[in-house]
């Protein structure tokens, strides 16, 4: 009896690391396909593209304004049969629409360049939005909570070291083409990850699902609320999230086109926050298993604020020096912060209600962060008539200065209170 009890821990113990491993594998065609369409080189093509800084704060909003959605989505996925099948489905839509804005140029006038994309982008994360409740209801159960900090520490690292690559090489074909063609051949890479990526999504398991103990969904919307804790962070966190996209997603957008700084350069610098990033997740993994997710959330306040603040160093020392500061302590601030809201949603929450709970988080904090890069980028847009030092980087010292005050004032009552 004890031979077979100990067989079947040992058969249990191998499927989980199968399972890990395949949750870790399939990240990689995600990190190409997202890196090669994101950050940097998503703000390059919309600038190819026609779009101005109103456009551009309006498009990086787009992704966190349709998680309001998630609130419905969480409600209707109760009805699924199979999590798996569902998000193979939704993570081809996203990944084929997103895809398809690289065939813009070839397909339509220029005039309609910028509001086809939006329409494309737009509906790519309406998809998106359905793969984000699903994912993360479903790795919580892949990933044993015991090592979830620790899992995704070393996960994010890899896949951020892989990510760093793809930056530079990115970086190097669109210094080394003309934009038309520099585009054309990542579009062309991104094709190929996107297909690969959805394949990997059919190895995924299709665990069980365990169904909130409510059937109608004002009840179920209801849960999160009554969990004061969860609440009083999540309304927090929502606040210091418009507070970081007013100008945080906009970084690109003055390197680019105020600062009039390469491609290569730019991916440089995003590769030293991915660097950063990488570092940091180990460090903020293994510290969530002696401190709780809230009070490591606090500790990441300030170094986000910091990295906003040390731009006006730009007046008095190397802009180049600057910014690597600048996107250093971004990538130890927002790696470490991303991580532990992630593992707050999913490990500081019922599981039968997880998905709600996900859901009114990604909502709640969707709205503000969709209004902070709109509002920021009218901001660029109205100081565009004072000296050139407001655009460079006084906006965002006075903004990091804001939050640092926050952090330091209602972050640490209560993120460390709750």
């Amino acid at each position: 009896m004890r031979t077979t009890s100990i067989a079947k821990q040992r058969r249990k113990i191998s499927l989980q690391r199968k399972n890990l491993f395949i949750a870790t594998t399939e990240g990689i065609p995600s990190t190409i396909f997202q890196t090669l369409l994101g950050g940097p080189f998503l703000t390059g093509y919309l600038l190819y593209l026609g779009a101005g800084s109103s456009v551009v704060g309006f498009v990086l909003a787009i992704t966190t304004l349709v998680n309001v959605a998630q609130v419905f989505i969480a409600y209707m996925i109760q009805k699924l049969q199979s999590r798996k099948w569902a998000l193979v489905i939704f993570v081809a839509l996203h990944r084929l629409l997103w895809s398809s804005t690289g065939l813009i140029p070839f397909l339509f006038d220029k005039e309609w360049w910028v509001p086809v994309f939006i329409i494309l982008y737009t509906s790519a994360f309406l998809a998106n939005t359905v793969v984000g409740v699903l994912w993360a209801s479903l790795i919580s159960d892949i990933v044993p909570a015991g090592v979830r900090g620790r899992y995704f520490g070393i996960r994010n690292t890899f896949l951020n070291a892989l990510g760093s690559i793809m930056l530079f090489v990115g970086g190097r074909i669109l210094d080394s083409n003309p934009e038309s063609t520099g585009f054309m051949i990542l579009f062309i890479l991104v094709w190929i990850f996107a297909i690969a990526n959805i394949a990997s999504f059919f190895f995924y398991p299709d665990l069980p699902f365990e169904r909130s103990k409510e059937n109608k969904l004002l009840p179920m919307m209801k849960k999160p609320f009554h969990d004061k804790p969860f609440m009083k962070s999540t309304i927090f966190l929502a606040s210091w999230l418009f507070l970081q996209t007013l100008v945080v997603p906009l970084f690109s957008y003055v390197m680019l086109d105020i600062l009039h700084i390469n491609y290569q350069t730019v991916s440089i610098l995003t590769i030293v926050q991915t660097i950063s990033m990488m570092a940091s997740f180990y460090v903020w993994g293994n510290l969530n298993a002696k401190f709780s997710n809230r009070t490591l959330l606090f500790w990441t306040l300030p170094i986000i604020a910091l990295s906003c603040m040390v731009w006006g160093l730009v007046s008095i020392l190397p802009m180049f020096f600057v910014l690597v500061i600048s996107h250093m302590l971004l990538g130890a601030g927002v790696g470490g912060f991303n991580q532990l809201v992630f593992n707050f949603t999913i490990g500081d929450t019922p599981k039968s209600e997880r998905p709600m709970f996900i859901a009114m988080y990604a909502a709640i904090t969707g709205v503000t962060s969709f209004l902070g890069p709109v509002i920021g980028g009218q901001i660029y847009k109205i100081i565009g008539v004072l000296p050139s030092w407001v655009q460079e980087y006084g906006l965002q010292t006075i903004v990091g200065t804001i939050m640092l005050l926050v952090a330091l004032t209602l972050g640490r009552k209560i993120l460390k209170e709750t």
